[in-house]
């Protein structure tokens, strides 16, 4: 487990933990005159790049918000395939994640996506626990609302069972409930497609986060992008509610 406040940074510039919201697949799509399929298709490609990059780039911990519970309201038909997008790169990239030694985590209430979805994604967590490179998290079904009920629910059974002392609960303990337990909060979150909005990710954990906007919507991101964001947080005075 990654100790939230031991972590060093790489450098003194270079974000620990980078978070990303993937935005903007339909629109990209849309754009093109092309079906949301091929949006979505575009956007794991941009995803492997992403990974690449971050790797390369020396970061620690990358986040991303790979599905949400809201997405369940879309149509079942791209929901299906959304879903087999998940299945099939963590079949397919299961290997190459472990030949770059990033280990992957998969946040969020996934016993509730489909069953070849889930093995699959057991399969690349698996495939890649040996790995101390680069943590890839993958939140999938994820909500930082429904997060944060299984987080208080959590520790009020501990409490209940006498394992937890209600004056022990503060910011550290919380946080050690979280799905996120272990890990520094992100110190940036990117967000693609030119929205402004943090969209029910990662609420607790991205108090103190930088936040970075680009209206490149998410399957046109690249590892230069990327640099550009890590670019501009290196010039970021970073004040911690002071």
């Amino acid at each position: 487990m990654i100790d939230r406040h031991a972590i060093a940074p790489a450098e003194p510039t270079l974000p620990r933990h980078v978070a990303i919201i993937m935005d903007g697949n339909r629109r990209w799509a849309r754009e093109r005159g092309l079906p949301a399929v091929e949006g979505h298709r575009a956007g794991a490609t941009a995803l492997r790049e992403t990974i690449r990059a971050s790797a390369r780039a020396g970061l620690q911990i990358l986040t991303v918000f790979a599905f949400s519970e809201e997405n369940w309201k879309r149509e079942r038909s791209e929901v299906a395939l959304l879903m087999d997008l998940v299945r099939v790169f963590a079949l397919r990239e299961a290997e190459e994640l472990r030949a770059q030694n990033v280990r992957v985590r998969a946040i969020g209430r996934t016993e509730a996506l489909p069953a070849a979805t889930k093995a699959a994604l057991d399969v690349l967590v698996e495939t890649t626990a040996s790995c101390d490179g680069m943590l890839l998290n993958l939140a999938l079904n994820y909500g930082a609302r429904s997060e944060l009920c299984d987080a208080i629910r959590a520790l009020a059974l501990d409490v209940q069972a006498g394992r937890l002392g209600m004056e022990s609960i503060d910011d550290d303990v919380l946080s050690k409930y979280l799905y996120t337990a272990g890990l520094p909060d992100p110190d940036l979150l990117i967000r693609t497609g030119g929205e402004l909005r943090v969209s029910n990710f990662l609420l607790y954990q991205i108090a103190y986060s930088e936040l970075w906007s680009t209206p490149i919507h998410w399957p046109a991101f690249n590892g230069a992008v990327l640099s550009a964001a890590l670019a501009d947080f290196s010039h970021r005075q970073r004040r911690f509610g002071t």
